[in-house]
């Protein structure tokens, strides 16, 4: 995917040229400088026996040192140091004002933002009163239907003070509308908003199934996204490249890394094919990663993910702003890992995998609430999963060195493996035509179902332990589960029969006859959106016409 020409582990052979960058370079010409602009968290770090220590330990055979090209062992100069990650835990449930008293809990708790989950009607594109909607609303998220419901999700946090991030992708670009419209209301510039939709609807089709519309109008939407923000929500993430769900679906960490970068890639390149220049867009891609249960494993992924894409940027791309280069993620904690059967024993794995990503040096971190495979997390798990992050950051120490495992031969040599082996696969998706047409014809969901039965076998057979579910296997009483409020969907369906009761019905047609005719043309898309949900048309209202225009997606048969 690279000029770079990796030797025999998949290092780039330009990086080990006589007179590379040592620590002593990086510290007096990258790291000294920033100490000296912008501080750091304390004036000086040391272990609790009274060792001062210092910000780096060992070299950067590749020259990736941190906030240096290719940025192998982090992005930012002082990285933990100076900033600690953003705890970003994710939270939507039953209603938006259900929701909103959670993220005020969060927020109350120390978490430094918000991070939201839909249900699956709004996540397609259907009101909660649609036929197909009816027994999901509200159950694995929030629901959002129109302009209303998002006034009572934000309601009391300034949108001009938290990050927002919203899991969401076909719909991507409503939600994004509904909150530049909110903000507008708020008296709030676009240009002060800040978050990130994941808005990366090609690892739906490959992974997780929540799509409407066809490939090509789906990547319209989210170039036109893209290019809506590059203009006027220029502090907003455009689109989260997404591994966690290829992960989830049972991918291995190989093919997260190989299958998220190579839909990078194919983002990258419809982005610029619809005229936008590389550096325009690049610094606000941001990706979104699985944290594992192999602890060493899931660090050489993070690390070769930074290398791999800083090359991509710069040298496939030709992009010249080093913002483009550098790859940011956010880190969720796996679902999938998470067993219900002694469901306190995922509050273990859970921090390790936790502690796999800030190791990894992510920006962003959510870890899962112990009960998550029972049912939503009740407010005491929710808010335990956040004090898992608040004790790593404060009391293990692990942020006071930058990149602590970096310069191990082991660790070295894994992240190199894991490049090595991420590029071979990347370049059997280029051979096929990229991603859209890898995902067509099931190339990628074929890798990882026999992946992931690979892994059911294992644990089937016992070859694989699982602790408590396949050995160490106790007796236990009937869990406690947590149910949100079952009359909160009452309260919704209420809700949206009084919105469109109450808005204007010749405002509405008349903002979705010209968000139909754009899809119908080649105009930017987000503009006529904005304008529609802020006359309160609904999601299933918007979606409806898209698909009109568009069709619906058919996925193919894997075998």
């Amino acid at each position: 995917m690279t000029n770079a020409t990796p030797n025999a582990s998949g290092r780039a052979t330009a990086s080990e040229a006589p007179g590379s960058p040592s620590a002593a370079d990086w510290k007096s010409s990258t790291y000294g400088p920033m100490k000296e602009r912008r501080g750091e968290r304390r004036d000086s770090f040391e272990t609790s026996s009274g060792a001062e220590l210092e910000p780096l330990y060992g070299d950067a055979p590749d020259g990736g040192f941190p906030g240096e090209y290719p940025y192998t062992r982090g992005i930012q100069p002082t990285m933990y140091r100076g900033r600690l990650w953003t705890m970003r835990q994710y939270a939507g449930f039953s209603s938006a004002t259900e929701t909103n008293q959670r993220f005020r809990m969060l927020l109350d708790s120390g978490q430094t933002g918000l991070s939201t989950a839909f249900d699956l009607p709004t996540q397609i594109g259907y009101d909660s009163d649609h036929p197909l909607a009816e027994p999901e609303v509200g159950q694995v998220g929030v629901p959002i239907n129109s302009l209303r419901d998002v006034e009572r999700l934000f309601d009391g946090i300034p949108l001009d003070g938290v990050s927002v991030s919203m899991t969401i992708n076909a719909t991507a670009t409503t939600l994004l509308g509904m909150v530049v419209a909110l903000g507008r209301r708020r008296g709030i510039e676009p240009s002060k908003l800040r978050g990130t939709v994941q808005n990366d609807i090609l690892k739906e089709y490959v992974a997780r199934g929540n799509y409407r519309f066809p490939v090509e109008p789906s990547l319209r939407l989210t170039t036109d996204l893209m290019s809506f923000c590059a203009e006027h929500v220029p502090a907003w993430n455009t689109i989260s490249i997404s591994g966690y769900h290829i992960r989830e679906a049972g991918s291995t960490a190989v093919q997260e890394l190989a299958f998220t970068l190579a839909n990078g890639v194919t983002y990258a390149r419809a982005a610029v094919a619809a005229g936008l220049e590389v550096d325009d867009f690049a610094p606000r891609l941001s990706f979104f990663f699985n944290a594992h249960n192999n602890l060493f494993e899931e660090v050489a992924k993070f690390r070769a993910a930074r290398r791999m894409w800083a090359r991509i940027m710069r040298e496939d791309f030709g992009a010249k702003d080093p913002k483009s280069w550098m790859l940011r993620f956010h880190t969720q904690t796996a679902g999938s890992m998470l067993t219900s059967r002694q469901v306190d024993n995922n509050v273990v794995r859970v921090t390790l995998q936790a502690l796999a990503g800030v190791l990894g040096g992510t920006q962003s971190l959510h870890t899962n609430s112990r009960d998550e495979a029972l049912s939503l997390p009740s407010e005491d798990s929710a808010r335990l999963a956040l004090r898992t992050q608040q004790v790593i950051a404060h009391e293990s120490g692990v942020a006071d060195v930058i990149d602590p495992l970096g310069g191990a031969p082991f660790i070295e040599q894994l992240t190199d493996d894991i490049e090595a082996a991420a590029r071979k696969l990347m370049a059997e998706v280029d051979a096929k035509g990229g991603s859209v047409r890898a995902i067509e014809d099931g190339f990628m969901q074929r890798e990882i179902h026999q992946s992931a039965m690979a892994w059911q076998r294992g644990v089937e057979s016992g070859d694989r332990v699982v602790v408590g579910v396949n050995s160490f296997e106790v007796e236990e009483p009937k869990p406690t589960i947590f149910r949100p409020d079952a009359s909160a969907k009452a309260a919704v369906l209420a809700d949206l029969a009084a919105v469109r009761a109450e808005r204007d019905p010749s405002k509405v047609e008349a903002c979705l006859r010209v968000l139909e005719e754009t899809a119908r043309g080649t105009g930017r898309l987000m503009d006529p959106i904005v304008e529609a949900v802020d006359a309160y048309a609904t999601l299933g209202e918007v979606s409806a016409v898209l698909e009109g225009v568009f069709g619906r997606y058919h996925a193919p048969q894997v075998l």
